[in-house]
């Protein structure tokens, strides 16, 4: 949860009418560079003054779920888009003027400060907020009956990653998607008061609009994302086709074709975007990994805090400074029994500076040890750029303030690292790779087209090329397209299955973690070179590196300040989002799984 939290409501603001509308500007008078600089200066001050009323209101909202702070939060929501649509349009006034360098990115900013803008008009910025907080809410208290019981979405994911049952799969994925159908008329509506506040933007739609968030033209940055794919479709491919045969060798034909798509409910994950829960079914018959992660973290001892404890010593090894004392005293790091909570990981900074949290249902097995990792590389982030501008307080782009924990994250898995923190007595040898990269694939590689698709999805929904009645068709149709999975039976005619991932209702651009996917491996490359590390990729860990770790955060510490290029160039030496750096990370897995699908008919 990035610093998109840290909102606004409506104060005075120089040069504003009464209730924040701009003054009349005679027609001809065409702004000055220091009218520009004042205009900025006022509005970031404004958005920055009571960002803790509408951060707060999110934070009791997601953890204490009832019709009153709902409502809480859309009134602290609405006034927040209402402000900043109407000091995005303002801004528009503005184009063309020669200001400095700083004002023009600041200008550009708040034109995109918003996820969903509102429109200009009395009442729409109240509806979208309504909108977005009922979305958000029927996702996280949904519940469905199971074996006549009511189940959790945490209830059924245990039941994904455990079971090895098709039916039981079949009948728990099926369960949690009959909680999205009420869903789909208010998401429509929710895409139209987009597209409006889009529009009045000066965007052809709210798509237009995500993509223009990445210092290139809109349509470039779909180019540049459809290059990025084409570096690792081919992996994603291999791996596809070895999964397919080891999940028909083991439900057979009448379950799992050895042809064709995967049926998603045997992935192991609710919405099939990782597999390593599967790792037992498609594990190299070979060679066994001699360790479990989630059995070593449960025979340590380990707790939730202590996982949390675990996550914080790893920045500290690379010179960070430990978390504040109210980290602890407010993070949410385990599910409450006693209220509805949104349980969906996330990090936090609701005062811009030093009251950073997480909010997790945390779990001790070796999922949620990747997952504290990468949520606290938020939190660094977020106060690494805590003494910036406003509106600079944020990732470089929203991919690299993912792939900033991906990319710890990356270390946290490896031998090397468990060795080092003692949970590893020894680090295995290198007959044992395959087995350690093949679980990693099962998690970075199986996403990726999944992280692509879902707001390919939500582009074509915005610009109108998928209607509400075509939404489930035009999803399965990306998913086959990109991922080569199906859905284990016919879809009801009401069914709204995008529905059943956060951040559809959610209201989450999904492409930061497609490119978060690419920029973590690109980090993990550079910071390795830059700790001397001489053996496999794979196997580095940058735990206990200051020297690199300052470098890292000079990084951080530049937020939004500059453009992404400049950001990456800092780290990593590069300007270029290359995907170069995971086909060097699975080089040993790739040529393996060639060897492994011989004979096999890939693709789908």
């Amino acid at each position: 949860m990035k610093t998109q939290l840290l909102a606004a409501t409506a104060v005075a603001l120089i040069g504003l009418g009464p209730l924040g509308v701009a003054q009349a500007q005679p027609a001809a008078q065409k702004p000055t560079p220091a009218q520009a600089k004042a205009f900025i200066d006022e509005a970031e001050a404004q958005l920055e003054a009571l960002s803790l009323y509408v951060a707060k209101s999110a934070w009791v909202r997601a953890t204490y779920i009832t019709e009153d702070t709902q409502w809480l939060e859309a009134k602290a929501v609405g006034e927040e888009k209402e402000l900043a649509a109407q000091l995005a349009m303002q801004a528009a006034r503005y184009d063309g003027v020669a200001v400095d360098p700083v004002t023009a990115r600041k200008l550009k900013l708040l034109k995109l400060y918003l996820t969903l803008p509102a429109p200009d008009r009395a009442g729409a910025a109240a509806e979208l907020a309504r909108l977005e907080s009922r979305l958000d809410s029927t996702y996280s208290t949904g519940k469905f009956s199971y074996k006549g019981a009511p189940i959790t979405l945490n209830d059924a994911e245990e039941i994904m990653r455990e079971s090895r049952d098709p039916a039981e799969l079949k009948a728990v994925w099926e369960g949690w998607r009959t909680v999205s159908p009420p869903m789909r008329a208010d998401y429509a509506q929710l895409v139209a008061l987009a597209n409006e506040g889009a529009a009045g933007l000066g965007y052809k739609d709210a798509g237009v609009l995500w993509r223009d968030k990445y210092d290139m033209d809109p349509d470039a940055f779909a180019g540049e994302a459809d290059r990025l794919w084409s570096q690792v479709e081919p992996f994603y491919k291999n791996l596809h086709c070895y999964v397919r045969a080891r999940l028909n060798d083991r439900y057979g034909d009448a379950v799992q074709p050895r042809t064709g798509p995967i049926r998603a409910d045997l992935t192991g994950n609710m919405w099939a975007q990782s597999w390593g829960n599967i790792y037992d079914v498609v594990a190299p018959a070979e060679v066994r990994s001699s360790y479990d992660l989630d059995e070593l973290l449960v025979k340590a001892g380990y707790d939730p805090t202590r996982m949390v404890k675990t996550g914080e010593a790893f920045y500290s090894s690379l010179g960070l400074a430990p978390l504040p004392q109210t980290f602890w005293e407010r993070s949410m790091i385990t599910r409450p029994e006693d209220r509805e909570v949104v349980c969906h990981a996330s990090a936090w900074n609701l005062d811009g500076k030093d009251d950073i949290r997480i909010k997790m249902c945390t779990r001790v097995n070796g999922e949620d040890f990747f997952t504290v990792h990468h949520e606290l590389g938020h939190n660094y982030y977020q106060r690494a750029y805590a003494d910036q501008p406003y509106l600079f307080k944020g990732g470089a782009n929203d991919g690299f303030h993912e792939a900033i924990g991906d990319f710890a994250a990356l270390s946290s898995l490896t031998p090397t690292y468990l060795q080092q923190i003692g949970l590893l007595e020894t680090t295995p040898g290198e007959a044992e790779d395959i087995p350690f990269l093949l679980k990693t694939a099962l998690d970075k590689i199986a996403f990726l087209p999944f992280g692509l698709m879902v707001d390919k999805w939500r582009w074509q929904v915005f610009a109108g090329e998928v209607t509400p009645e075509t939404y489930n068709e035009a999803w399965w149709a990306l998913r086959t397209q990109y991922q080569g999975i199906t859905p284990p039976g016919p879809r009801p005619a009401d069914a709204f299955d995008p529905g059943a991932k956060y951040h559809i209702p959610g209201n989450t651009p999904y492409m930061r973690y497609f490119l978060a996917h690419i920029y973590q491996f690109q980090f993990h490359q550079a910071a390795c070179a830059q700790a001397g590390w001489q053996g496999p990729l794979h196997r580095c860990s940058v735990y206990d590196q200051a020297e690199m770790g300052a470098k890292f955060n000079a990084m951080m510490e530049m937020g939004q300040s500059k453009p992404w290029p400049d950001a990456l160039e800092a780290f990593t030496g590069q300007r270029q989002t290359d995907a170069s750096a995971v086909a060097a990370y699975f080089a040993p897995l790739n040529t393996w799984l060639t060897q492994q699908n011989q004979g096999e008919q890939c693709g789908w």
